[in-house]
């Protein structure tokens, strides 16, 4: 049987793969898409999703619109990464798909306390700030939530919008602390991981290849999104962050990792959004997340491309 997915996400060209990837998994039943503001504003994330959904001709997918903003800071936004409208790189159409009524976090809560208690997973891949105000709203849902699985933070990577956060944890920092300090199953797809996921030339070219409509736009994605991370980082190719956590789902031998105790700064500017990952498990406090660590990349390219095949083949 399928196991049923909410995806909370901020797109973003990586945050379209995934949503790209778990379209296109039978294993996967995507109960809807909720957005947030994050790479970029709410109205940009919400227009995204359709785009996506249009690509892949899944006009079934609901998409809900969430949280405009952060907890309690001012909204920080990346379309110094992801371009202006979050999703440049691929010229696609205006969406004509609608955005569902009602606000995300209801969805999530209703979808919550409407399916059987620990059958549905939460997949953000943004800042968690619609997760956090639906265990603000409903706190019965901790309990009933099968597991978060994530992308944010890092271990001994560091950070990628300071140098101690990474970005979604440090846009709304309160949230994912509180995420962290709710007792819901997590697992964490951090820098650690992702960094070694990279675009390089050869794996791009194996997705244009499928010489699909699909394929060609996570190309020129790829090609996009690439940029500022080969600029940054002087490496061949970016990583590929959001994908990690649906392969993660259909695939999860191909990764490795630990289960730790996270914590989340929220006090010091100076380390504002932080995760303090207990790798070595030094303060004994009770695990809370898997953290993963390693990722075998080719294998993680591999699925991309099986699966992204299987997606508007016809059109």
């Amino acid at each position: 049987m399928s196991q049923p997915i909410i995806i909370d996400t901020d797109p973003g060209q990586d945050d379209a793969i995934a949503i790209l990837l778990a379209l296109a998994s039978p294993e996967l039943e995507l109960l809807g898409i909720t957005t947030v503001a994050g790479n970029v504003p709410l109205a940009l994330t919400s227009r995204n999703a359709r785009i996506v959904l249009e690509l892949a001709d899944r006009r079934d997918v609901p998409v809900f619109a969430g949280a405009e903003r952060p907890l309690q800071r001012p909204l920080v936004t990346a379309e110094f990464v992801h371009g202006k409208t979050g999703l440049d790189g691929a010229d696609l159409p205006e969406p004509t798909l609608a955005l569902t009524d009602g606000h995300a976090v209801d969805f999530i809560v209703d979808t919550l306390m409407q399916r059987e208690p620990g059958t549905v997973t939460l997949c953000p891949l943004g800042p968690l700030s619609n997760i956090a105000l639906a265990l603000q709203r409903e706190p019965r849902i901790a309990a009933r939530i099968k597991q978060i699985v994530l992308m944010g933070g890092g271990c001994f990577e560091g950070g990628n919008i300071t140098p101690a956060a990474e970005f979604n944890f440090y846009v709304d920092p309160q949230a994912a602390d509180l995420v962290f300090r709710s007792g819901v199953p997590i697992t964490m797809a951090p820098l650690d991981v992702t960094h070694q996921a990279l675009t390089t030339r050869a794996r791009v070219a194996a997705i244009r290849a499928l010489r699909t409509p699909v394929a060609e736009a996570v190309a020129l994605w790829m090609e996009f999104f690439e940029r500022f991370d080969e600029q940054k980082y002087g490496q061949e190719g970016g990583p590929l962050h959001d994908p990690c956590v649906v392969a993660w789902l259909l695939r999860p031998e191909l990764f490795t990792g630990r289960r730790c105790h996270v914590a989340i700064e929220t006090q010091s500017e100076l380390t504002m959004g932080m995760s303090v990952i207990d790798w070595w498990g030094v303060t004994g406090k009770p695990a809370n997340a898997l953290v993963l660590g390693g990722i075998d990349a080719d294998g993680f390219y591999a699925l991309i491309a099986e699966r992204l095949a299987r997606l508007r083949k016809d059109l």
